[in-house]
């Protein structure tokens, strides 16, 4: 008798051949996630890794992360940044242990191996072996070269003060990567102006790492969830607004124009509108225009599949999604502003911030539902998710009242997962 067929693992139940009905399996399982991290982050894709004001000086380092891989950002004596894997070429032992710092070299305190601030392999201990009692013993084989066993190197991208770096030495370029209707929001927030590290906040999210980059492409949530957003006009459904993909539908603008805040027909009548909300201090909405703006208050952009480059009023920064697992992701914010800030505008960035972060007053919600997404995801496997706002058809918009992003996104995913 014929054994029956094994399932296909890395199969996912579609109900039909477009993406407004989502698989909660897509979100679960294990080997799924490896094709993903594989296909998404270690190959054809640019994923960030770091600000270089974030490395200013010869011999600064961040260590970063692409996917589940450590990485480091370096600068060397030269001046050229670089980017290499936190892993040992002897032993495989992830080597850097320190977020930040200044080094002349890097060495692996295993067993001391040395390597120069490119990767290259520039010391082996005992390579020649130990000479005892008139005899050498030890030492690496004779056809032992160092030039074949450096750190892995990536392919490196900087891009107005921002560094990006992959595994994949054959990846097209960055600006054909983000495509030619992205890349101008990307300039207008990275225009050449010197940046300035503020600070970073840090967070471990149980959700799945794309529930993060839906997040961001979901319009419909914003004045809905986030009373903060809804109450004091930031972001709502009746604000001037517009959506826009690049030809992959991968990447993603979410552009929006502040409008007035309080009591508007329709818009406000949900629970999270408060008319009586008051701030105790009012300079959170302290918002002055910037003349690099140009028009609108807030653009939200994701670069599938590593990043979010915020600017909500004066409040911008860098939000890098780091998978570890299909359950779980660490989210880290990079906020920034530029070294021809005068204090007062520092400042009001740093009072913005607070707006974001695991604990600020509209991000901790999104932390939140995705935990509580995830929950459901895992206890119903069989179902799937209903993104139908404004149609199942894929395309740009001039209005927050759609899902299409989160479709244009599936429609990408399952291009590459399912070919």
């Amino acid at each position: 008798m014929t054994p029956p067929p094994v399932a296909n693992p890395l199969a996912v139940a579609w109900e039909d051949a477009g993406t407004s009905r989502i698989p909660f399996s897509v979100y679960t399982g294990e080997e799924l996630h490896r094709r993903e991290l594989e296909r998404f982050f270690y190959r054809k894709h640019w994923c960030y890794v770091g600000l270089e004001a974030e490395i200013p000086n010869p011999g600064d380092f961040k260590r970063s992360v692409i996917g589940e891989r450590s990485v480091i950002l370096v600068r060397d004596a030269s001046g050229q940044v670089n980017a290499i894997e936190n892993v040992c070429a002897h032993r495989g032992m992830q080597f850097c242990r320190e977020r930040h710092g200044n080094r002349k070299e890097f060495v692996c305190p295993y067993h001391q191996w040395s390597y120069k601030l490119n990767g290259d392999l520039q010391g082996v201990p005992f390579r020649r072996g130990v000479r005892q009692g008139g005899k050498v013993n030890g030492g690496m084989p004779a056809d032992f070269d160092s030039a074949e066993h450096g750190l892995t190197k990536l392919k490196v991208a900087c891009r107005g003060g921002v560094v990006f770096a992959s595994f994949d030495h054959e990846i097209e370029s960055f600006e054909d990567f983000m495509g030619p209707a992205i890349t101008p929001y990307f300039d207008r927030l990275f225009n050449g102006r010197a940046l300035k590290i503020l600070g970073y906040n840090r967070q471990r999210i149980p959700g799945n790492w794309k529930l993060m980059q839906e997040n961001i492409k979901d319009p419909y949530h914003p004045g809905l969830l986030h009373t903060w957003f809804v109450t004091f006009g930031l972001w709502r459904a009746d604000n001037q607004s517009a959506l826009k993909m690049d030809a992959r539908h991968r990447h993603a603008a979410m552009i929006s124009t502040r409008g007035a805040s309080g009591k508007a027909d329709q818009v406000t009548a949900v629970a999270s509108f408060k008319a009586d909300m008051k701030l105790h201090d009012p300079r959170f909405l302290d918002i002055v225009a910037e003349p690099w703006w140009g028009g609108p208050t807030a653009v939200m952009t994701t670069l599938f599949p590593s990043v979010i480059l915020q600017q909500q009023v004066n409040s911008v920064s860098m939000r890098h999604i780091q998978p570890d697992g299909f359950g779980a992701f660490n989210f880290e914010w990079t906020h920034f502003g530029f070294e021809d800030d005068d204090a007062a505008m520092t400042k009001r960035r740093l009072r913005q911030a607070n707006l974001f972060g695991p604990a600020g007053f509209v991000s901790a919600d999104d932390g939140e539902v995705i935990e509580f997404s995830q929950t459901g995801f895992a206890a119903k496997p069989f179902h799937r998710t209903l993104v139908e706002l404004g149609g199942r058809d894929v395309g740009n918009a001039d209005h927050m009242v759609t899902e299409t992003l989160i479709r244009g996104m599936y429609r990408y995913w399952r291009e590459v997962m399912e070919a």
